[in-house]
């Protein structure tokens, strides 16, 4: 099994920054992609960045320039640096891992956290 726990969600206000973190723990083998999803209150979920195993990055549109996505891989850590936020950052964000395990080597599975709350408002 895999476990991802993030945390660093809070309430900032406009224009602040936050760091949130993931980690990763379990009986993990491999790891493809880890990355994070958002989604609001009555709004579809929505990937924010992902980082592939060779280090690529990719962003939503609406936060390139404003967040950036790092792993420490001995640590199996992921954070998301968010800066100059906006009200319609405000979202559950979710982070996910793309791997496989030590009891199933080779079937690569999607992995999730429970969520942590950001709120930007004043």
């Amino acid at each position: 099994q895999v476990q991802l726990v993030e945390s660093g969600g809070d309430l900032v206000q406009p224009g602040g920054s936050l760091r949130l973190s993931c980690a990763a723990s379990g009986s993990i083998f491999s790891i493809n992609a880890m990355g994070w999803y958002r989604q609001a209150p009555g709004k579809q979920r929505e990937l924010v960045a992902g980082i592939t195993s060779t280090g690529a990055t990719n962003y939503a549109s609406s936060v390139k320039g404003r967040f950036t996505i790092s792993r420490v891989s001995a640590q199996n850590t992921l954070y998301l640096q968010m800066n100059s936020l906006k009200p319609e950052d405000t979202a559950v964000y979710s982070c996910y891992l793309v791997g496989t395990t030590t009891q199933a080597m080779d079937v690569w599975y999607t992995y999730w956290g429970q969520g942590t709350q950001v709120t930007v408002s004043s």
